[in-house]
């Protein structure tokens, strides 16, 4: 499949790599259809290349090292990657879970990630149970000034709000999409009410119907083993792969005829609006069919 040509998708920034994993030897790797490679120069400073038709390492790219991860883009972003002001405090815990490669498009990856309906049947026990199916009404915008969309007052009944929790209770959710292809969960950490977690979802687009994402983790959490809020997280999105690998059609339709949404849809419609307002075509579906 060809690089794509679509300036909305191709002028953002995008986490590629886990940073301690960015080895010299070089690791081929595609963006947006791009074959690229993934080293290391002679000061050990991370680089990223796109590769010709011929199979040659050509043009640099842009990097940047943010959140555990490295970053690059294939166009000229308008703005620097967006800001995570948890991870600058230094009591949380990083918690970086691993890349999950999932055929489907990065938006319904995007778009299961804000959905709160599912949690009693794909999370039962972890994130909902039955009878606590109803999502209660909520707020969605696209906040202007920010050019980010957010969902607010989210609350939803979970049997285990955090990998340190064992009884349920009602979570208060906030969910926040900094860029097309990123999504971010704040919860009120149990343990300390006035303090929100905080987790991001990084994905990959390889191509338009095919990604890769990592969970990120920032958490007020100085109690709980390592490998315990790695497989917490971890159990939870190999759960969402089978959900959005099933989906169709793979790409995100963003006509609001194309798929009847509920109350419970808010932040997915909010979303929706937003990509088609900028125009993204990638991994998306325009028209209604």
């Amino acid at each position: 499949m060809a690089r794509t040509d679509d300036p909305v998708a191709l002028n953002q920034w995008y986490a590629i790599e886990t940073l301690s994993e960015v080895a010299a030897s070089p690791r081929r790797t595609r963006l947006l259809g791009q074959d690229i490679v993934v080293g290391r120069d002679d000061d050990d400073a991370p680089t990223v290349h796109t590769v010709d038709t011929a199979g040659r390492i050509d043009a640099a790219l842009p990097v940047r090292e943010r959140y555990g991860c490295l970053w690059t883009t294939l166009g000229t972003p308008p703005r620097e990657i967006f800001d995570i002001p948890e991870a600058q405090e230094a009591d949380r815990r990083f918690v970086i879970c691993g890349w999950v490669r999932m055929r489907t498009s990065a938006p319904r990856v995007i778009e299961n990630f804000l959905d709160m309906a599912h949690f009693p049947y794909v999370h039962q026990d972890i994130l909902g149970a039955e009878p606590h199916t109803e999502v209660a009404a909520y707020e969605s915008e696209i906040r202007r000034d920010v050019d980010e969309v957010w969902a607010t007052n989210c609350r939803f009944f979970q049997p285990r709000i955090a990998a340190t929790e064992s009884a349920g209770d009602f979570a208060l959710l906030t969910y926040r999409v900094p860029s097309p292809f990123t999504v971010m969960l704040y919860r009120v950490c149990p343990s300390v009410p006035s303090r929100l977690d905080a987790i991001a979802l990084f994905i990959q687009p390889i191509e338009e119907e095919l990604c890769r994402a990592q969970p990120v983790m920032f958490l007020v959490d100085q109690n709980s083993a390592h490998n315990d809020l790695l497989k917490f997280e971890q159990v939870i999105f190999l759960q969402d792969r089978i959900i959005v690998e099933n989906q169709r059609p793979l790409r995100l339709p963003l006509e609001p005829r194309a798929e009847t949404p509920t109350r419970a849809d808010s932040s997915s419609v909010a979303y929706r609006r937003w990509l088609k307002e900028k125009g993204l075509r990638y991994g998306t579906i325009a028209g209604w069919r």
